[in-house]
């Protein structure tokens, strides 16, 4: 049984394991050495020089000889608070700063929610002894509970009208945040600078036509029907082989320039390598020259491939990005059907040119439905498969089940602290290990169900991710944890019995919960600042992998904030911390705690730290909402169903009205703010258009586009010499009959088309 001594022993662990990875993480930061590991940002951005190569001293390089630096370790905290936040917008960008904005909304609802739960519900739920009457398991912190109030007691009522004021609240400030949000995003699209996605619509489905191309059929329908705003278009091409034969040759170019960089360091030695595994074994020879065949014979490669693409119809794929002269075109057609057969000509806002991820767009549409049949079958058995370890994980949480597993580890188990250690310690981080496969898995499954976009993407990503872990973290933790812990009272006891002691038992789970958010909340937040794995993989590959600049740069990488993985597991947070509020509301303080901390951590990580990858102007806002109003709901269906085992019958069925109460605050967020996030206001694009020109009234908006939604394989450095001839726009081939798109107007607004002559005379090249 655990107590309250038990629960402080954790938190101590976890506050000791907490401070010694801030205090850690003080030390490396001002260190010359780790410089481009804790402000690999301001790297990239080109606003810092490495500490490396200033100074004289030799020891100076390496280890910060300032002392006075040593006493000011702590600066890090209100440095990371001080940057106003549309300064930040412009730093990070718009989706950083809203990402930070879901810890300040924990803060906003659990902040007063709390006060008031604590000074009203703990007085209430601790004058009562029904748990020592009870012959349950339990725990002090049960009895801080709803579990300690007795059958049919008036005391329900405090629960029912904090119910009441827990949900309004809540309700009040997704609102409030929901407002802000959206505005922010107008406001970030109209003063935001050109991008080419404001122009460009993906259009998909393209219907084949036996006398026309593709790239005909797509200019003459948008001549026809958009006469006025189609400026241009770019053809979608299945190059995926083709993406493998550059990157391939992309390392071999590193190899290459690492000995020739050898090499003139040292001209009197010419480098060589053995060509077997690993350098190993095999035959001794010039390095240079051995790259330098293979660099040749991938340019070969790829020119063939190139060419192939070029040549062959089946690559072309039946969409094209379709670029408009104004935003209001763009923004008529995006929001418009385009077909009396709704299947054909989809349209959809095109990515921005970071954003899209150009492996999928070589999936035919026709497919998209069967593959994500397939995901979600396969992500349904993932998810309820995955309760096996779960419920393996929960029997580490009770004691008295390992002593009569293992009998002969009673004596070590007895022993304070490490009983301590095993109740408030080791569940939560045996749970975290099995989590840790679960995103390459999920990740893979999002791919496959052939999103053309990153930010989509991590969006599935992040609603599979939280959904499993509602499933299996959250109930899998509430069910096995009960069936395992009450399983002798569940035995003899009559049948009439079990649901009751099932809904004594819910509020029980809350120790364990309060140990996860210690482990995975507090522990893990701290190490996210102290980045140790990026501190010794960086190291190692500067130590020993680093071959050129390009290499240092690639290992200095930060990466993303991580959307996909970070959001869920605060929505968990979300729906702890709403589930318990009334049922066990001590365990709000520790969520706090969390939010308080992670909100300063990660406001300095995306200062100082993550690169943004794309931008989406907040477009996963409306998922952070829908979670936290869905976790509300299921507080409200779980509180029902205890109450009801409680016979509180005066006061139950007065919670039927909260869950549809809150169903029509969705709805109505839905309808009054979801619009800015999924559309683009006509009127605002005709303001941005007007404004744009009336200032750049000799914008080149062509050329501006042009080779925005190129594949990047045919614009990549490495392929320089064929670029321009690439990306040129030749004259387009005379249609081969005359039909009802005969076109109004001359193609010279013709989209961007491959010329095959062009590109094969470049392949020919010697």
């Amino acid at each position: 049984m655990a107590t309250l001594n038990d629960i402080g022993v954790a938190a101590a662990i976890n506050i000791l394991t907490a401070l010694a990875f801030f205090l850690a993480f003080a030390m490396l930061r001002i260190q010359p050495v780790n410089d481009r590991v804790y402000f690999p940002k301001w790297y990239i951005k080109g606003l810092r020089s490495s500490p490396l190569v200033n100074g004289s001293a030799f020891a100076s390089k390496f280890v910060n000889l300032d002392l006075r630096s040593y006493t000011r370790f702590l600066n890090w905290m209100p440095a990371a608070l001080q940057m106003p936040e549309p300064e930040l917008i412009d730093h990070a960008g718009l989706d950083s700063a809203v990402y930070l904005r879901i810890y300040l909304l924990g803060l906003k609802i659990f902040g007063p929610i709390a006060l008031t739960a604590l000074t009203v519900m703990i007085p209430v739920n601790w004058s009562n002894n029904t748990l020592e009457h009870s012959g349950l398991t339990y725990s002090d912190i049960d009895k801080l509970s709803i579990s300690n109030i007795p059958i049919g007691s008036h005391k329900f009522w405090t629960h029912l009208v904090l119910a009441y004021g827990f949900t309004f609240w809540t309700c009040y400030v997704l609102k409030r945040e929901y407002e802000i949000v959206a505005a922010m995003r107008l406001h970030f699209l109209a003063s935001d600078q050109r991008r080419p996605d404001q122009f460009t619509v993906l259009v998909r489905n393209v219907p084949p036509d036996p006398d026309e191309s593709v790239t005909e059929l797509v200019q003459h329908f948008f001549l026809v029907n958009h006469p006025h705003h189609y400026l241009s278009h770019q053809l979608v091409y299945n190059a995926n082989k083709l993406s493998e034969l550059v990157n391939e040759k992309k390392k071999i170019q590193n190899w290459l320039d690492f000995y020739q960089n050898k090499y003139k360091r040292n001209p009197l030695k010419r480098p060589s390598l053995k060509t077997g595994f690993l350098g190993l074994w095999g035959n001794r020879v010039d390095a240079i020259d051995f790259y330098t065949s293979i660099v040749e014979r991938l340019s070969r490669d790829i020119c063939g491939e190139r060419e192939k693409v070029s040549s062959n119809t089946k690559s072309i794929m039946p969409a094209a990005f379709v670029s408009f002269k104004t935003r209001w075109g763009a923004a008529v057609c995006v929001q418009t059907q385009q077909s009396r057969n709704p299947t054909t000509w989809l349209t959809e806002w095109a990515p921005e040119p970071r954003d899209v991820y150009w492996e999928n767009l070589a999936i035919p549409f026709v497919f998209l439905t069967i593959r994500r049949l397939i995901a979600a079958i396969a992500f349904f058995f993932l998810t309820f498969f995955f309760m096996i370890p779960i419920a393996i994980v929960q029997s580490l949480a009770n004691i008295e089940s390992i002593e009569k597993a293992l009998p002969f580890l009673k004596p070590i188990i007895e022993v304070k602290f490490i009983k301590s250690f095993i109740q408030g310690f080791l569940p939560g981080i045996a749970l975290k290990i099995f989590l840790l496969f679960l995103p390459t898995i999920l990740m893979m499954m999002s791919k496959f169900e052939g999103f053309i976009s990153l930010s989509a993407l991590e969006r599935r990503f992040a609603s599979r991710y939280y959904f499993f872990q509602f499933i299996n973290v959250f109930l899998g933790s509430i069910i096995t944890g009960t069936a395992f812990q009450q399983l002798n009272h569940f035995i003899h006891q009559s049948t009439s019995q079990i649901p009751k002691t099932i809904g004594v038992s819910i509020p029980m789970k809350a120790t364990f919960f309060i140990t996860y958010i210690m482990v995975d909340g507090w522990a893990g937040v701290a190490g996210e600042i102290l980045r140790l794995k990026p501190l010794i993989i960086y190291h190692l590959k500067n130590s020993f992998l680093v071959k050129t600049e390009k290499d240092r740069e690639e290992a200095m990488d930060p990466g993303t904030i991580g959307f996909n993985t970070g959001e869920p597991q605060i929505q968990l947070y979300f729906l702890l911390g709403l589930v318990y509020a009334v049922v066990t509301p001590i365990l709000l303080p520790f969520i706090i705690v969390f939010f308080a901390l992670a909100y300063v951590v990660y406001r300095h990580q995306i200062i100082n730290v993550y690169h943004q990858e794309y931008e989406s102007a907040a477009a996963f806002w409306p998922d952070v909402h829908v979670r936290v109003v869905a976790a509300l709901i299921v507080s409200q269906l779980l509180l029902m169903g205890l109450l009801s085992t409680k016979e509180a019958s005066q006061s139950t069925p007065l919670l039927i009205t909260l869950p549809v109460l809150t169903i029509c605050f969705h709805r109505f967020c839905k309808g009054r703010y979801e619009p800015a996030f999924v559309r683009y206001p006509l009127q605002e694009a005709m303001m941005k258009d007007t404004l744009e020109r009336a200032k750049e009234a000799n914008l080149n908006l062509k050329g501006f586009l042009q080779n925005a939604y190129i594949h990047p394989v045919f614009k990549s450095a490495d392929e320089s010499d064929s670029e321009s001839e690439w990306e040129r726009s030749p004259a387009l081939v005379a249609t081969k009959r005359t039909s009802k798109r005969f076109t109004p107007m001359p193609s010279k607004d013709g989209g961007s088309v491959l010329s095959l002559d062009q590109v094969n005379d470049e392949c020919l090249k010697p």
